[in-house]
């Protein structure tokens, strides 16, 4: 089965791409949703966090507390480094389990960090998300109610777009309309079909 690894900074529409495959009924598997799993409540992975960073990064149910870790985190490239050591490996090995599973001529893997955190060996191919940094603030603090010095953070903390670039087989450039999105998406999708044959 061909693996296509969606990567894209934080802002720049991964979600809404992904969203297309699936219509199509491309399988998608999103390492954000795995990593999610992961720090459930009696997972080891939240256990681990607790440990690393306190247990005020638990709330009063013993769920993660996102934004106070992702607070903490993206001020500290230490601590940063420190939950991707916990977190990485599990992401990394659950994303094989689900892909070993699937019967299709091609999946998804989104990965956000994809550039950080060298998982380029699980995917055949890398399909970026594109969009200006303007428009990647504009709809992160929209989406998230941040201000613009934590969306900076964010973005600062992640690779820089050219090398995302530098490594893309295909670019989903995504400044435009929806419409524009339903396009490229359709485009590749038949390309990854006939990849996927031609294996």
């Amino acid at each position: 089965m061909l693996v296509v690894g969606l990567t894209g900074g934080i802002g720049s529409g991964k979600t809404a791409v992904s969203d297309r495959f699936a219509h199509y009924g491309t399988p998608v598997i999103d390492t954000d949703l795995l990593a999610r799993e992961l720090v459930e409540p009696g997972q080891p992975a939240l256990d681990e966090i607790a440990a690393a960073f306190g247990l005020d990064c638990l709330d009063e149910t013993g769920c993660l507390n996102r934004a106070r870790l992702r607070e903490r985190v993206f001020a500290d490239a230490d601590g940063r480094r420190r939950l991707e050591m916990i977190l990485h490996p599990r992401i990394r090995a659950l994303a094989k389990q689900r892909i070993a599973r699937l019967a299709a001529s091609y999946c998804l893997l989104v990965i956000p960090l994809l550039v950080e955190t060298g998982m380029t060996d699980l995917v055949d191919r890398v399909l970026v998300v594109d969009a200006p940094e303007a428009e990647q603030l504009r709809r992160v603090m929209a989406r998230d109610r941040t201000d613009e010095e934590q969306a900076r953070r964010i973005l600062a903390a992640q690779a820089r777009r050219e090398q995302r670039l530098a490594l893309a087989d295909e670019v989903v450039e995504n400044s435009g309309d929806f419409a524009a999105l339903d396009r490229q998406v359709s485009t590749l999708h038949q390309r990854y079909l006939t990849l996927a044959c031609s294996r």
